[in-house]
């Protein structure tokens, strides 16, 4: 027969277990409903200024299960770096760009994206960059082929 003492005892760690196991299904969904968007941390603020004048526009983007924010594309933008292998990574420091011009566009992505951090510039300059920010589209706008200034 076992005392209140013990009772008690069992009682606890059953609320102990339960809220462990409660915990770990609330936080172990990899798909998220949007293409394994709900990693840890995908909370990403975006700045791009059109480099024409106007004032840069800042858009907020959250990547958890469902997309939410102010992003014009939220579920696209989730959807597209959900599917990318390493949306922001860096480009290489010895790599080769063609001289050729995309524009005066230019933006910062800030924040976390799969638990890591975020701290990116991206701009038109050459060809690299262009393809860079080519391939965040449509986290950022689509750019249409710019002639050079003169």
């Amino acid at each position: 027969m076992q005392g209140p003492v013990a009772s008690r005892r069992v009682a606890g760690g059953i609320a102990v277990l339960f809220i462990f196991l409660t915990a770990g299904c609330a936080g172990s969904s990899e798909d998220g409903g949007a293409a394994g968007t709900s990693r840890p941390g995908n909370d990403l603020v975006v700045r791009v200024d059109q480099g024409d004048g106007s004032e840069p526009v800042t858009w907020t983007l959250t990547c958890a299960g469902t997309a939410v924010g102010t992003h014009p594309a939220a579920a696209d933008a989730c959807a597209h770096l959900a599917g990318t292998a390493e949306p922001f990574a860096p480009l290489p420091g010895d790599v080769a760009c063609t001289e050729q011009y995309g524009g005066p566009q230019s933006a910062h992505i800030g924040g976390v994206w799969g638990g890591d951090r975020v701290d990116l510039e991206v701009t038109r300059v050459d060809g690299c960059r262009i393809g860079q920010w080519d391939g965040l589209v449509p986290l950022l706008p689509a750019v249409s082929a710019v002639a050079p200034p003169s």
